[in-house]
């Protein structure tokens, strides 16, 4: 194969969108429109990718960063003169180059391959990717000849009773040679309706100099989806995540309820884990085997160890052992990191710890801020108090230690190995190693206190 070139057209705004955030920059899956386009795009042996910015452009560099390189459609005059944006970096060079909307998310890279392939197979200046559509209203038609060789591109607006038949429509994707591409562009006139430069006139001069122009038919209509509206991105959405779902499962996860979950496009699940329902992962989320995740638990960026179960929790930026449960109703704050064999219970919040193999927090506590070892037990409703509402203070609790329920561990503290806190301490200074510390007041009784208040 020769060399492959790469367009991406994202310089609309999206003004059907009507949202603030451009259009491509919209996520499906958790993952935006335009970097699904070209991750797609980078499975493939591409030797250059150029991405045609303008609407947002700062916003799209950020988000692609260098995956890409860039040229800027001030004025957005139609997509052909978009793609001749690219003509200082593409245009002197030999190869075949793909041209892409940086709207379809859903074109997998097998199709873009194949279409190569059929492209050179042709021995094409040009060849289109098209799909049967059972409904192709407000699509443009793929007329072919007697031959089955594509004779035109004929727009809704423009085509006859018997073209509007066609169920055979342009994807707006298409294959060219580099070269016959940048010099047909040169010829493409304004002469429309919305005067604006069109692609596929593209097309049409390449025929009319007799070169051959082919068509590549993709089985999957779905592929081709355009986002152009919010009803379109909620389409391309469900669409995106039964594709997802069905990875999954053919790769041995088992996923209860496949509509009530949603999985993000970068996420790696290992084999013989369950989702129950309601399970959202985001992001470049790592789950182990022999996990079960669920029901309503939302994971996101986070690497959870095999066979560790996240019941009804949420889980942030965070790193799980293995053979961890967590939850129910926990809540794994962002740079939260769990040994093996380790509980979290109901109603527990950590955030910014380090927690070591076998340690428990059972119930109704909260741990921030803290170094705690391994085999530690810290009872119910006990918290580090790490914030005096300036600045935040480290508590370290060596392996071993025992604290009671209800304590209050003052940051910054130390509770040093084996140490044992008695129920309801406030503890303010280090703990030495196999020490019990209590910090409370002593109990008094008031003997017919409740008696004498009553004969008042």
């Amino acid at each position: 194969m020769s060399n492959i070139f790469a367009v991406i057209l994202a310089a609309g705004q999206g003004t059907r969108m009507k949202s603030k955030l451009y259009k491509v920059l919209h996520p499906v899956c958790g993952k935006t429109m335009v970097e699904h386009v070209i991750d797609h795009i980078g499975s493939l042996n591409v030797e250059r990718v150029v991405t045609v910015v303008g609407h947002g452009a700062e916003l799209v560099k950020e988000t692609l960063g260098d995956k890409s390189e860039y040229v800027l459609q001030a004025e957005q005059l139609g997509t052909a003169h978009a793609v001749q944006q690219a003509e200082p970096i593409l245009g002197s060079l030999e190869g075949t180059t793909l041209v892409v909307c940086g709207d379809t998310p859903l074109i997998r890279p097998e199709t873009m391959q194949a279409l190569f392939a059929h492209h050179e197979a042709n021995n094409a200046k040009a060849t289109i990717l098209t799909a049967v559509a059972e409904n192709p209203t407000g699509y443009g038609r793929i007329i072919r000849d007697a031959d089955g060789q594509v004779a035109q591109i004929v727009e809704q607006k423009d085509a006859s009773a018997e073209q509007q038949l066609v169920k055979e429509i342009n994807t707006g994707t298409y294959c060219f040679d580099n070269k016959a591409l940048f010099e047909a562009l040169k010829q493409v006139k304004n002469d429309n309706a919305q005067g604006e430069y069109y692609l596929p006139d593209v097309i049409e001069i390449l025929q009319k100099q007799g070169e051959v122009v082919a068509a590549y038919v993709t089985e999957n209509f779905d592929e081709t989806l355009g986002v152009n509206d919010r009803f379109a991105l909620s389409q391309a959405e469900e669409l995106m995540r039964a594709r997802i779902n069905e990875r999954h499962m053919r790769n041995g996860v088992t996923i209860i309820n496949p509509a009530s979950t949603h999985i993000s496009a970068d996420a790696v699940i290992g084999s013989d884990s369950v989702l129950l329902p309601g399970v959202i992962i985001e992001g470049k989320t790592v789950i182990g085997e022999d996990c079960k995740i669920g029901p309503n638990s939302h994971i996101v960026n986070s690497k959870i160890g095999n066979s560790t179960t996240i019941h009804s929790s949420v889980v942030l930026n965070s790193q799980v052992g293995n053979e961890t449960a967590v939850g129910p109703f926990a809540h794994l704050r962002p740079e939260s990191t769990l040994g093996d064999h380790v509980k979290i219970g109901n109603f527990v919040e950590v955030k910014k710890s380090t927690l070591g193999d076998d340690t428990k927090v059972s119930h109704l506590s909260y741990i921030g801020d803290a170094e705690i070892g391994s085999n530690v037990n810290i009872g119910c409703g006990s918290i580090t108090v790490n914030y005096d509402g300036k600045n935040k203070f480290k508590t370290t609790i060596e392996d071993d230690v025992f604290v009671g329920c209800n304590s209050n561990l003052v940051a910054p503290v130390t509770l040093k190995k084996g140490s044992f806190i008695a129920a309801g301490s406030t503890i303010t200074k280090e703990v030495p190693e196999e020490a019990l510390a209590i910090a409370r007041a002593r109990q008094e009784n008031k003997l017919g206190y409740l008696s004498k208040n009553k004969s008042k």
